[in-house]
């Protein structure tokens, strides 16, 4: 059972964020500091990418668990209500996201997904070396 009539619902998801979400934030900042620079959620790509290495061709998603139903991740979870709904909203997204990475490695591009549940210093340190890899 929703907490929220239909209307305070729908002011509520309303207000979520597509872009510059705090772990996008907090991905940028990290690799901002190490000297990277980057685009950031260029159009003429396939999925509008949150961060883009044009030199590098790498881009970066940076997933929220829930959205794009991080696999074994507790902050995936199908809400109880309006199943049907989230079942099919959700299963949508994740179907787009893999045809987005086929299109971009079509295109030459290499794609790095950062689930928001792994963003810890190790990880972003990982991500960083990954990137620089492609030189």
């Amino acid at each position: 059972m929703d907490i929220f009539s239909p209307e305070k619902r729908s002011s509520v998801m309303s207000r979520v964020q597509g872009k510059n979400t705090k772990p996008e934030l907090a991905v940028r900042r990290f690799l901002h500091r190490r000297g990277l620079r980057y685009r950031l959620h260029r159009k003429d790509l396939p999925g509008k990418p949150d961060i883009v290495f044009p030199s590098r061709r790498v881009v970066v998603f940076v997933h929220g668990c829930f959205w794009h139903q991080h696999p074994r991740c507790r902050k995936a979870k199908l809400p109880a209500s309006h199943t049907d709904f989230w079942s099919k909203k959700l299963s949508s997204n994740t179907l787009r996201d893999l045809k987005v990475e086929d299109a971009l490695r079509d295109s030459g591009w290499r794609p790095i997904v950062v689930w928001e549940c792994e963003i810890t210093e190790e990880n972003l340190e990982a991500l960083y070396q990954e990137i620089l890899e492609v030189e």
